[in-house]
């Protein structure tokens, strides 16, 4: 296909009908207005000197909060049929909260848009530490405050946003908010999140909800090698990274000596965190390279981990890297998809791709282009292979705060200039603005 893009490809092929094309965001990481709410864990951590890499806060971030109007017409313009935005639990704590997601949903249905809701995308109530069980009590509690103000016009949501993520890099290691480094002391951060999972499935049906999802996050571990202390190693960080959040919610049990860790009985929650839910979400990026511990700590998220830990992180040579230095890997996508298929059978429900995307500089974003048209053609080869796929969502619709990085990195398929706060769409948002229109 030909675009005004500049860049000529081989179409895209065709996804079935209903296919679900959207784009994500985070609040955190675009609304702002960080003074017309509550504090959240972010506030803190990042007020803290040296905990993000510019130096930066999401105080104003791409003041979506005031400028949302503006962003439904670039979602309007680019032709998605859905987007995935986060609520945030200390702006709906706060007066006006939801009344700012009534509004949005509101301009979201009038512009065609179908409105994706997740429900918990890390900014957790200052007040509130997911370290304590009643936690995820009170989240239940918000998620029926936000379905029933909602949920008249809201008919797909998601639950949590990467579990995974928030334990590891927040609790586990330090270098995301809460900033804990509690290594495997952290599992009941994991434990507890994946209760409120379930527990916020239960809240959304009494609501009259339907079409509940999680959005974990998943990729292939490979061994570095086929020695069995390479392959023992790699086999214990897929459990940590991938079979530890989607086992409980698809088998309704932990992969065998996690439970072990976790705090006090577990059994009785494992029916609530494997609820059923209506399909399930991947955020994927990239595959990960394992091996046994070489003794020097190994690397994660830009952190050197703590030495003796059971693994090691390897590089995956011979692939072109991100501006975050993530190696591109699109068949990885479809290794995950029919992996998955494969481990979890007829208990996997259908898969909504939730994120999919890449950190790069400029408005000509060639290589941004690139990446999505390998990624989308991997993900259809999915399909044909028989992984029941319903929907694709690009990380991201605008550049935004990316968390420890601060504003370092660019996601978007939409410039921002923090400093006008300017939108310009990218040579990516017309390529793939081209891409919807041809699968219509």
């Amino acid at each position: 296909m030909a675009t005004d893009a500049g860049t000529a490809t081989a179409p895209i092929p065709r996804f079935p009908d209903g296919f679900l094309w959207g784009v994500s965001t985070s609040a955190h990481q675009i609304e702002g207005a960080a003074d017309e709410r509550e504090p959240s864990v972010w506030d803190a951590f990042t007020a803290e000197p040296g905990r993000v890499r510019d130096g930066s806060t999401a105080a104003v971030a791409c003041d979506h909060y005031h400028r949302h109007r503006e962003d439904v017409a670039l979602l309007a313009g680019l032709g998605v049929d859905a987007y995935r935005f986060s609520v945030s639990w200390p702006r709906v704590n706060s007066p006006g909260g939801l009344d700012f997601y009534d509004r949005l949903v509101d301009e979201l249905c009038a512009a065609g848009v179908r409105p994706v809701p997740t429900l918990f995308h890390w900014d957790l109530p200052a007040r509130l530490d997911w370290l304590e069980r009643d936690t995820a009590s009170c989240f239940a509690e918000y998620v029926s405050l936000v379905a029933g103000r909602l949920g008249d016009r809201v008919t797909k949501w998601i639950t949590l946003n990467e579990p995974a993520e928030h334990t590891l890099l927040g609790h586990a290691l330090g270098v995301h908010a809460p900033g804990r480094r509690l290594l495997f002391d952290a599992l009941p951060v994991a434990h507890h999140q994946l209760l409120a999972h379930g527990l916020a499935v239960r809240a959304l049906r009494a609501a009259g909800a339907g079409d509940i999802g999680i959005a974990n996050s998943h990729g292939p571990t490979w061994a570095a090698s086929g020695e069995p202390a390479d392959t023992e190693a790699a086999d214990f960080y897929d459990v940590l990274l991938n079979r530890l959040f989607a086992d409980p919610l698809l088998l309704g049990r932990y992969p065998e000596g996690i439970d072990a860790l976790l705090p006090g009985d577990v059994e009785s929650d494992l029916s609530v965190i494997a609820e059923p839910v209506d399909w399930y979400g991947i955020n994927y990026y990239a595959p990960t390279r394992v091996g046994a511990p070489q003794g020097t700590g190994a690397e994660f998220g830009g952190v050197t981990l703590p030495a003796g830990l059971p693994f090691s992180l390897r590089p995956v040579e011979g692939r072109p890297v991100t501006d975050f230095g993530w190696p591109v890997v699109p068949e990885g996508l479809t290794e995950l998809l029919t992996g998955f298929r494969d481990r979890y059978g007829d208990r996997l429900p259908p898969v909504v791709i939730t994120e999919n995307g890449c950190s790069y500089e400029g408005l000509d974003d060639q290589d941004r282009i690139a990446y999505l048209d390998g990624h989308i053609r991997a993900l259809h080869r999915a399909v044909e292979a028989g992984v029941d796929v319903r929907g694709y969502f690009v990380w991201s619709l605008l550049d935004n705060f990316e968390w420890a990085e601060g504003y370092a990195r660019r996601f978007g398929l939409v410039h921002v200039d923090f400093e006008t706060l300017q939108r310009t769409p990218k040579a990516s948002y017309r390529w793939f603005r081209d891409v919807l229109r041809a699968q219509r």
